[in-house]
């Protein structure tokens, strides 16, 4: 059972490869130092920041946000270091608050890689403070421990650095803040000032300038008014890959690196795939980010140079107007033109790496058309994460981008594939949507069973009238179930009392430290409840309980797959209300409902599709029903 901890709280850390999960509500900088045994921190090449992100064992983010993941393998920590202390801090020049008595209290957690909770510590009293030391994993005799710091610095990074022993604090935390700053630049440019010269600014795509400085660090964006640098399109830290990956290979003349499958960090290529993977989809957020911003600033600088023109009665009418409106344009279609030029140099990037790392990807990251699958044999370990569909916008439209959705296992957040229609005249027909729907859950379904070892993914699933037979058939006929399909009321009550009944025993187990005690015919493997056509079947009770599945089952392994048009569950007011928010909303057809962290954008998902004629949904159930009776189960 993971600790919550107070402050000055410590608790055993039994694993040595863990992550650091930071949650503050608003954008922050996270960092760490490496301290010897006296506590003390060398130097700056100690230290873990944006502007440094990497050290051995160690890997924190490279921009300010609001939710963070610092990755730690404490058996790959130099001898001499025996406190990782872990920072937070409030970036500075963002205009956003200055103190952490005016955000939410911080949360941090400590994971193993699989998500599960080690220990966790809410970050509470701070006021005045701008930096903030949050936990340190600590050596003592050999064992490492956690313990719940929350020590606040009113004057910053700075005093922070100084308090731990780092030469020349200040630079060090000035650093920082540029790197963050930096970074924050080349996100979105700042629009220049209608009274700049007509210049497009470099809009900072999702590349990094060629400066000498480290890959991972950020290069400043050019000055107003100056010219834009060379830009290396490739996504920041991919440049120099970890072992093995092989190293990237110059374009020509000097260009863009070209794409290498696997180029990101992480200790296997399959964590590797997964960060190139997301760093393509920030990539792309970014970029699309920094168009629509040149766009956005050329169409207001056309308005006001006309307004500016037009705002003079004497020059409203005749030639002096029509050759103010040309010139306006003419500007107007420059800026957009070069905003576009830029743009298209990151879509042919983008669309470089793509077709590199797709065919590279292992089954459960890979889409239904990739000839992984045919190869398929059931994994002896559960995999990073499962792909759940495609990701677009409209800018890579043109080029055909796809980006996979990748989303980590064990799952944190149950799904819900809405069979409602969210553009009426996406598909007029409510039946066919409904039937796409169930097929869309079977396929997610099997993606899942295959994507973990035989026998520690076990599937329920409720039809209560049994509309969706026909979509079912292939889990059915595989027998790759828990148990037949529950039909009627009867069977409803059934497997949500055999479920929740689960879910109380393991969390007395937990609780009591009696694990070992669980009756031996308890099916310890994940479960995942699939409810087609909810909430029809549903008496209040039902209702009840399944709401008692999707709050309390995930700690416990007990996920949910809803399919639903959430109007039917009208009927039931505001009492579903948090069930359909702790869901991930996936679509049957393409839908644009799902925004990224950093800049908001509306992208739009894709359902994973199986190739019109291919059996490869059923050779991959094949298989896994071969482990399982291997398994004897």
């Amino acid at each position: 059972m993971a600790a919550e901890l107070v402050r000055g709280q410590n608790h055993p850390l039994t694993r040595t490869r863990l992550e650091i999960r930071v949650s503050a509500g608003r954008p922050v900088v996270a960092g760490a130092t490496l301290a010897d045994d006296r506590g003390a921190v060398r130097g700056p090449g100690h230290v873990a920041h944006p502007g440094a992100p990497a050290l051995p064992g160690l890997e924190v983010p490279r921009q300010a946000a609001a939710d963070h993941r610092l990755a730690v393998d404490l058996d790959a920590m130099p001898e001499h270091v025996h406190r990782v202390t872990v920072l937070l801090a409030l970036p500075l020049g963002t205009g956003g608050p200055t103190r952490f008595g005016a955000v939410a209290a911080p949360y941090v957690a400590v994971t193993g890689l699989d998500g599960a909770e080690v220990a966790s510590y809410t970050i509470t009293g701070l006021d005045t403070e701008s930096a903030v030391t949050a936990v340190e994993l600590y050596r003592r005799q050999g064992a490492w421990k956690v313990r719940a710091v929350g020590q606040g610095y009113a004057d910053g990074l700075a005093a922070l650095f100084a308090d731990q022993g780092v030469p020349d604090a200040h630079a060090l935390a000035g650093a920082v803040h540029q790197a963050v700053a930096q970074g924050l630049a080349r996100t979105v440019a700042p629009a220049p000032s209608p009274a700049d010269e007509p210049q497009v600014r470099a809009a900072a795509t999702a590349g990094q300038a060629a400066s000498p400085v480290p890959p991972a660090a950020p290069a400043p964006a050019p000055a107003p008014g100056g010219p834009p640098g060379p830009i290396d399109y490739t996504h920041p830290g991919r440049q120099a890959p970890p072992p093995p990956a092989p190293a990237p290979v110059a374009g020509p003349g000097g260009g863009p690196a070209a794409p290498v499958a696997g180029d990101a960090t992480g200790w296997s290529m399959d964590e590797r795939l997964y960060n190139q993977v997301w760093g393509m989809f920030e990539d792309l957020a970014r970029t699309a980010a920094a168009y629509r911003s040149a766009v956005d600033f050329a169409d207001s600088r056309m308005e006001q140079e006309l307004d500016r023109v037009l705002s003079d009665p004497r020059s409203r009418i005749g030639g002096q107007a029509d050759a103010a409106r040309e010139t306006a344009a003419a500007k107007h279609a420059a800026l957009v033109d070069r905003a576009r030029e830029a743009l298209d140099r990151d879509l042919v990037q983008l669309v470089a790496e793509s077709e590199v790392v797709e065919p590279a990807l292992p089954a459960t990251y890979a889409g239904w058309d990739n000839p992984c699958w045919h190869a398929y044999r059931s994994p002896m370990e559960i995999p990073m994460a499962v792909r759940l569909g495609e990701l677009r916008l409209p800018e890579s439209d043109s080029v055909g981008l796809r980006i996979p959705m990748l989303v980590r296992l064990p799952l944190e957040r149950g799904l819900w594939i809405d069979a409602g229609a969210s553009d009426p005249e996406a598909l007029a027909d409510a039946d066919e949507l409904r039937a796409r729907a169930a097929r869309v859950a079977t396929e997610l379904v099997a993606r899942l069973l295959a994507a973990y070892p035989a026998g520690e993914f076990s599937v329920h699933v409720i039809d209560p009238a049994g509309t969706a037979a026909g979509a079912l058939a292939p889990l059915a006929d595989a027998g790759v179930l828990a148990a037949p399909v529950a039909r009627g009321a009867a069977g409803v009550a059934e497997t949500l009392t055999r479920l929740t009944e689960r879910v109380d025993l393991v969390q007395m187990a937990v609780r009591s430290g009696a694990v070992d005690a669980l009756p031996p015919g308890l099916d310890v493997a994940e479960q995942l409840l699939v409810v087609h056509d909810f909430p029809h079947g549903f008496d209040d009770r039902a209702v009840t309980r399944l709401r008692y599945l999707a709050d309390e089952g995930p700690r416990v392994g007990v996920h949910l797959l809803l399919v639903a048009d959430r109007e039917d569950a009208a009927e039931y007011g505001p009492l579903l209300d948090p069930l359909w928010r702790a869901l991930l909303r996936l679509t049957p057809v393409p839908d644009e409902h799902l925004a990224d962290p950093w800049v908001g954008h509306a992208w739009t998902y894709e359902p994973p599709a199986i190739p019109d004629g291919s059996a490869v949904l059923r050779q991959v159930l094949a298989e896994v029903a071969r482990a399982r009776q291997e398994r004897g189960l």
